[in-house]
């Protein structure tokens, strides 16, 4: 290279150089946003203590408390039945649904009567007979009693030589005649007992026709027993039915069983308050060795609703009744049922339809603590760590433990106290002691009382 490129070559790196220097000296440094510094807002609510209503949910399906399988005891043919008697009808107590021909029963009921009424003239005439019998009975013993005299006195004279042995002996005859006579009669009185009693039998035997020919008379009709609502019917008027044969299924509307799944956790939650509360009474155990759940805790304070999934409008007031021994060890959840009382009032189907048989449902029971606890939003606890607005409004991670939590709502054991400012928002970052611009929102604080309160559905 040459001494001029080399001189070229140094001029235009020094020109570079100079152009990168002035660049940098005349660059604008950049414009500061005015609300980079600003505290960032945050809506809180003021930590209380609340009354909570612990609940426990779960699906099942609906069964009539009581239902009736109409079973014939008597073979027949059906010579009536009700118009009504027919899937989904109602029909109230005392109606009559069903009738088989009674002929074949009544004409064993009258062939009963007319045995007993044959066999009590019997009775009647062995009475008047054993009456007679005792009268000739007394006749013959004074006719022995005489003849005895004779007798002894024919005995006598005979002995003396004024009568002869013949005359004696005829005499002895009579008496022994007479004396057969009377023990005759007394076989016959001793005969009447065992004549009675197999009389007795007879009758009893009788009577027992009579009783069976009764009630399977009373077995051909049929009557509602409560206010029912038709299963299945499947039986016409003319139709031979033969006894153990299903003629219909009614259930009573009386009352329903919702038959309900319930996670045991939840279960064991909501029992816990009400053990808990100071109107329960201690279990007691009993001679057996067990305890009884009714008598162990007062489930009059739960409270249980009833709804159909298929309309979510539908609510029925309900009450936990008993939990069934079985639990399936899947699902870890048990069956418990509550019943309804008159799951068919207020009923307007489409809109409001009826608690009926095979309804799948969805069920709370529920119980309030016993003492109010600290209960604020699950989404307000960030890993177990709440965002409080402290003194000077900056921020304060405090860590707080759980104690369970309830849909969208957290019960707190410890790390809050009444009156502490918690942060609804999940600010990122969050750091400690950051400056806020807290607002307090009334609006969250109203459905956190709803929510605690269980009125949230």
């Amino acid at each position: 290279m040459t001494r001029k490129n080399r001189l070229v070559l140094l001029l235009t790196l020094v020109a570079g150089i100079a152009f990168v220097l002035l660049m940098v000296a005349l660059k604008q440094p950049p414009e500061r946003e005015a609300g980079q510094t600003a505290a960032p807002p945050a809506r809180f609510i003021e930590v209380t203590s609340l009354t909570v209503r612990t609940e426990a949910r779960g699906f099942g399906q609906v069964l009539p408390s009581r239902s009736w399988e109409a079973v014939a005891n008597v073979g027949g043919r059906i010579v009536w039945r009700h118009p009504d008697l027919e899937s989904g009808n109602l029909i109230p107590k005392g109606t009559r649904l069903l009738q088989i021909d009674p002929t074949r029963y009544e004409l064993a009921e009258a062939s009963a009567n007319a045995d007993i009424a044959g066999l009590e003239a019997e009775l009647r005439r062995l009475d008047q007979e054993a009456q007679n019998t005792r009268a000739l009975l007394e006749l013959e013993e004074r006719r022995l009693t005489l003849a005895q005299r004779e007798l002894e006195r024919a005995q006598t004279l005979a002995d003396r030589g004024s009568l002869s042995e013949t005359r004696r002996d005829e005499q002895q005859r009579a008496t022994l005649q007479q004396e057969q006579a009377v023990q005759s009669l007394k076989n016959q009185l001793n005969l009447i007992p065992a004549r009675r009693e197999a009389l007795d039998a007879r009758l009893a035997r009788s009577q027992s026709a009579l009783a069976g020919a009764r009630e399977d008379l009373a077995d051909t009709h049929f009557e509602a027993p409560w206010d029912l609502r038709v299963h299945q019917s499947e039986i016409e008027t003319g139709q031979q039915v033969s006894p153990r044969q299903t003629l219909f299924v009614a259930d009573d509307i009386a009352a329903a069983e919702a038959t309900i799944q319930l996670q045991v956790s939840e279960l064991r939650k909501v029992l816990a308050q009400i053990s808990a509360n100071p109107d329960s009474t201690n279990s007691v155990e009993n001679p057996q060795g067990f305890t009884d759940l009714h008598e162990q805790l007062p489930l009059e304070l739960l409270t249980a609703w009833v709804e159909a999934t298929s309309a979510p409008d539908s609510r029925w007031p309900g009450k936990l009744t008993r939990i069934t021994s079985s639990l399936d060890p899947a699902t870890r959840t048990v069956q418990a049922v509550v019943t309804v009382e008159e799951p068919y009032r207020r009923a307007n189907p489409p809109a409001r339809p009826p608690l009926v048989r095979n309804m799948f449902v969805q069920a709370s029971i529920s119980a309030p603590t016993p003492d109010p606890v600290i209960a604020i939003p699950a989404s307000a606890v960030h890993q177990g760590t709440t965002y409080l607005v402290d003194a000077d409004d900056r921020l304060k991670r405090q860590p707080v433990t759980v104690a369970w939590q309830q849909g969208e709502l957290a019960v707190i054991d410890s790390g809050l106290q009444a009156g502490d400012r918690v942060i609804l928002d999940d600010l990122v970052p969050a750091i400690e002691g950051m400056p806020l611009s807290p607002r307090r929102d009334d609006e969250a604080m109203n459905k956190l009382r709803t929510m605690t309160a269980g009125e949230s559905r």
